[in-house]
């Protein structure tokens, strides 16, 4: 791909094809199974070449599609697994890698941004890019900041850089992905498509801000500074499209570790990434809310080991009115993990996820949370796929308690980024197949759990 589609038109054609490209695939899966084929055979053929058509488009065009893309694959463990198979690799290669641009569109935004005298402190730069994203790529440089009597400063430095149009593409992008959200719906069964498309559409304004992503950073990199766990690269410099920021060398992401890491490894980092998700908003203020294991990179010790890991791109950060997670979410989890159900209902209707008029006893709420708490109330828990597919199918089941009781529930506005992030971030302990000791990760991190106060 030579150029980032840009052409409003073009774009929508593409996007609106996916769903008529579904239906055609599946009128034909329908007259071979009327010629003789079988039903298994037929529904493996038409979700393999499904998943390669939707995800190579989605890549392709990058912008707000792509970032759909990505979006998705977090909740990739939570798919039936003979509906996960043929999706697996399309979804998870969007976790980490997309079809690069022209550096000339680079050197351009560069001048535009940093100044025509950009080169005197970039003073080296890779044309071929590190990484391409959706709304931007990452090339590696050298960064010379002039020293006082102690000589120049030279910085390995990753170079953030949006593509020209990026804003307007992911915009327009999430705008028809909405239109068309309901024939998008069966194409990946066991995602509900329409609010992650609203949640993505809410949030585009920051994502596209590198200045306001360089604020973000630089607060969470002074947070964990020489921290022994988790490794924030500094930002360099910053403005409203390019990012320069410290390099990190990893050899891969928690992408690679999801696919071919050792339990040990697995364990390890997992323990790391729930301690900064959840452990961060005390520190920061704000939550990291784009936990897609792209953005994590494990950083092996220097005898090979499982060491600390890095967290890169801080486009997408909620800022906490409360400095951090809401006390009474932490209560909330510690109540049901003890079983209070009768205690849980009341504190739920007072924080307002159970309006006035609506009848919730407490044996339809256990029903309903009661396997989500599975991990918080168990000295240690197994994450797993089946796990998570479990969730998801009592969740999806219009005929079960538990379908009902989620229909009666309230998500308060102030709750919804804090739900999606961490339902992504349990879809990502579940792809890593973790053991965990989550409930002391839990008193160590979540405000409210531990204590009741």
């Amino acid at each position: 791909m030579n150029d980032l589609p840009r052409k409003a038109v073009a774009r929508t054609a593409r996007l609106a094809a996916l769903p008529l490209g579904y239906a055609g695939r599946s009128a034909v899966g329908l007259g071979k199974r009327l010629g003789g084929a079988s039903s298994e055979a037929v529904l493996t053929e038409i979700q393999q070449r499904t998943a390669e058509q939707l995800f190579r488009t989605l890549g392709e065009l990058k912008g707000g599609a792509m970032k759909f893309g990505q979006a998705m694959s977090i909740f990739e463990a939570a798919l039936p697994e003979e509906l996960a198979a043929p999706y697996r690799e399309q979804l998870t290669r969007l976790q980490d890698s997309a079809p690069p641009m022209p550096t000339i569109m680079i050197r351009q935004r560069l001048a535009e941004d940093l100044g025509a005298n950009w080169h005197e402190h970039l003073v080296d730069f890779d044309a071929v890019p590190a990484a391409a994203a959706s709304i931007g790529q990452v090339h590696k440089g050298i960064w010379v900041e002039p020293g006082a009597g102690t000589g120049d400063r030279r910085l390995g430095v990753a170079v953030k850089v949006q593509y020209p149009g990026a804003g307007e593409a992911l915009r327009s992008d999430l705008r028809q992905l909405a239109r068309l959200a309901r024939s998008l719906g069966p194409m990946v069964p066991g995602i509900e498509v329409k609010p992650l498309l609203a949640e993505l559409q809410a949030r585009a304004a920051e994502e596209l801000d590198y200045g306001l992503e360089a604020d973000a950073q630089r607060t969470f990199a002074a947070a964990y500074r020489d921290d022994p766990d988790i490794v924030v690269p500094d930002v360099v410099a910053g403005s409203p499209h390019v990012l320069v920021t410290e390099w990190l060398e990893s050899p891969g992401s928690l992408a690679q570790v999801i696919r071919d890491g050792t339990q040990e490894e697995r364990d390890h980092y997992a323990g790391h990434f729930v301690r900064f998700l959840f452990g961060g908003p005390s520190r920061t203020g704000m939550l990291h809310a784009d936990p897609h294991p792209g953005n994590f990179r494990p950083l092996p010790s220097a005898d090979g080991t499982p060491g600390r890991l890095g967290v890169l791109d801080f486009g997408a950060v909620a800022r906490l009115p409360e400095r951090g997670l809401p006390r009474s979410l932490g209560a909330l989890i510690r109540i049901a993990a003890m079983d209070d159900y009768d205690q849980l209902v009341d504190q739920l209707r007072e924080e307002g996820f159970i309006r006035e008029r609506i009848r919730l006893d407490a044996d339809q709420l256990r029903a309903y949370l009661g396997p989500f708490i599975e991990p918080a109330a168990e000295e240690t828990f197994q994450f797993s796929r089946q796990w998570m597919r479990r969730q998801f199918r009592r969740l999806n089941d219009p005929r079960g308690e538990a379908y009902a009781t989620m229909l009666r529930l309230n998500l308060p506005p102030s709750y919804l980024l804090i739900h999606r992030t961490w339902t992504g971030a349990i879809g990502v302990l579940s792809q890593l197949e973790a053991e965990l000791p989550f409930r002391a990760l839990l008193e160590e991190n979540l405000p409210g759990f531990a204590d009741p106060r």
